[in-house]
């Protein structure tokens, strides 16, 4: 059948894509990054255990040099780090830590509503931590100075506290610095009951000369993610600079220190993107800046994301005020919207990676986000909205679905045809083309629906791998985080047995029920006669299956209950237009024993 071979030619050269990508691309990449990783902390064990190492300062900024202090190694637990200097303490409904005095750094920093693992009693996520750690994770803003201003706040100044000495949404804390020339820093920063803080400098000159200014920002990290990359998602450096717009930088791009540099900007923000965290910095929105990502290996290894803004200049007796903004924590759609719109954050919303079909992907997580709070389980959620889905495609599934159901009418036309022109395939293509013509079917009306409803499926993938709603997202049962793959596996009688199996034999209950709703779905149809589409119709349910074994479960059931529905509008329409459903028929045959051949 024509609109059967190209159906299946249509999943084949998918598959085909999708194995390739995987060996030759996904494969490598995750290599890559377990080599890079294993370095990494090799370097970092070599490191001398002491924290006083010294280094080369940090580096050159476009006009000026950034302060770096001295690197310290990692030799101290994160407690001992916390411990050793004075601090701020942080406490909001969603974050806990402190703010460290030296650098009035932000480098200790808890998220209170995750948690590591779906046991509720397994350890908060930590952000942030100080350098002097195996994960150091930071984040500091300074300054830029001359001779003329003399020492101004950097790596190591030393802040003094005035008034509250706890920062949480109600209390924000004043810290002041004054230099040998007579400049006065005030810094009050301030927290909301989220993930954002506002940090507001005043800087008044008391000298009797002007100063030139420059401030800075950077987010420093030590390491990164321990999970391999996955080539549907962006983790690293990301902000968006003026016109240049979104930047999205891998860490591999930086290394051997080649730093990216956009170039400069009026507007914007910048910093390190996890899957499901980040921290950025939004610099003063109306002074231009320049904006580097970067990898040192100036005594401890470590990534950066930093800008440097063009100099102000304070008059003798005068003021100036610099505001930046900081976020760290998770990346909560609603939260993100709502910053961009409220501090007026240029494409802020894009800090959450939605990918090449955002106009499909975020209405879509907004759906689904809708069912959730009205039913409160994203599972049932991820139902409802593919019915959703497949009611605004009802008129094009009506479409494949005719056309697949005119086709059995004229099959056995077809068979005429090419019993009448044998080898003669000009003449039988021609010939065909007219009965299409004369029946008014068009053969290629069955595929167009299935392909115009892929960038919905890969939509629907990238909001449930990439928001951190679904993350540790129960369903019913066993499924208690739909981000992650169907926990159960058939080599273990699905956990009767005490060993877990091999990893390319895992394959849930879920990834099953998939297969079999895809293997109804397809005997749905004529058995194609030529050999290869049958073994094509026959294995690709299995393919599929295991394919699907390690996608997030939310994915999976999805999967199995649009076909669930396909095979019941299937049937509705083939039954209204007259054409015998094969399903019966085919499975009989497939299990009917096969006659022996004759000796």
């Amino acid at each position: 059948m024509e609109n059967n071979r190209n159906y299946f030619v249509a999943i084949a050269l998918s598959v085909l894509i999708l194995v390739a990508w995987q060996f030759f691309y996904v494969n490598p990449r995750m290599e890559k990054d377990r080599i890079a990783a294993e370095k990494a902390q090799q370097t970092q064990q070599a490191q001398p255990q002491q924290s006083g190492q010294q280094a080369t300062p940090g580096q050159a900024l476009p006009g000026g040099v950034l302060p770096g202090g001295a690197i310290p190694g990692a030799g101290e637990n994160r407690d001992q780090a916390v411990a050793k200097s004075a601090r701020v303490a942080i406490d909001t409904p969603a974050l806990s830590g402190s703010i460290n005095l030296t650098g009035a750094r932000f480098d200790d920093l808890k998220l209170k509503g995750y948690r590591e693992t779906v046991d509720p009693k397994s350890p908060v996520i930590t952000l942030f931590s100080p350098a002097e750690t195996a994960d150091g994770y930071f984040t500091e803003i300074g300054y830029i100075g001359n001779e003329a201003s003399g020492s101004v706040p950097g790596p190591q100044t030393v802040w003094t506290l005035s008034g509250s000495d706890k920062l949480t949404p109600s209390t924000p804390v004043t810290l002041t610095y004054t230099n040998d020339k007579g400049i006065t820093f005030t810094r009050t920063i301030s927290v909301d009951e989220r993930y954002m803080f506002q940090v507001v400098d005043s800087i008044k000159n008391a000298s009797s000369g002007p100063v030139s200014l420059s401030s800075y920002g950077r987010v420093t990290r030590f390491n990164t993610p321990t999970t391999p990359s996955v080539y549907v998602l962006h983790e690293g450096f990301i902000g968006v600079t003026g016109d240049n717009g979104l930047q999205e930088v891998k860490y591999s791009k930086v290394e051997d220190n080649q730093p990216v540099e956009p170039g400069k900007s009026t507007g914007g923000w910048l910093g390190i993107t996890d899957k499901y965290w980040a921290a950025t910095i939004v610099p003063p929105q109306h002074t231009p800046f320049d904006t580097r990502f970067s990898h040192f290996t100036d005594g401890r290894a470590r990534y950066q994301s930093d800008y440097k803004t063009d100099a102000i200049t304070v008059a003798p007796g005068q003021s100036a005020q610099v505001k930046n903004l900081v976020f760290a924590g998770a990346k909560e759609v609603p939260v993100i919207d709502n910053y961009e719109v409220a501090y007026s954050i240029p494409s802020f919303d894009k800090l959450i990676d939605w990918g090449w079909f955002y106009f499909i992907t975020k209405p879509m997580f907004k759906m689904m986000d809708f069912f959730f709070r009205l039913f409160g389980n994203f599972g049932i959620a991820i139902l409802i909205t593919t019915i959703v889905v497949k009611l605004l495609f009802f008129p094009l599934a009506n479409k494949q679905y005719a056309s697949m159901a005119n086709m059995k009418k004229v099959q056995p036309k077809m068979e005429e045809l090419k019993k009448k022109f044998g080898d003669d395939r000009m003449g039988l293509q021609q010939a065909m083309m007219q009965l299409y013509k004369d029946e008014k079917i068009n053969p290629l009306a069955g595929c167009w629906p299935i392909v115009i409803q892929i960038p919905v499926f890969f939509a629907l993938y990238k909001v449930i791998y990439i928001t951190i709603e679904m993350r540790h997202a129960p369903f019913f049962g066993w499924i208690r985080d739909l981000s992650a793959p169907d926990p159960t596996t058939i080599v273990n009688l699905f956990g009767l047995l005490p060993f877990d199996g091999p990893a390319f034999l895992h394959l849930g209950v879920w990834p099953i029920i998939m297969g079999i709703t895809m293997f109804l779905q397809m005997r749905m149809n004529p058995t194609p006669p030529d050999p290869t589409q049958a073994m094509l119709f026959t294995w690709m349910p299995v393919v599929f299956t295991f394919m699907l074994a390690s996608f997030p479960a939310g994915l999976v059931i999805y999967w199995a209950w649009n076909n669930t529905l396909s095979i019941t509008q299937q049937s509705i329409i083939m039954k209204r237009q007259g054409v015998k459903i094969e399903l019966f028929d085919n499975l009989k045959s497939l299990f009917a024993k096969r006659p022996k051949p004759a000796e």
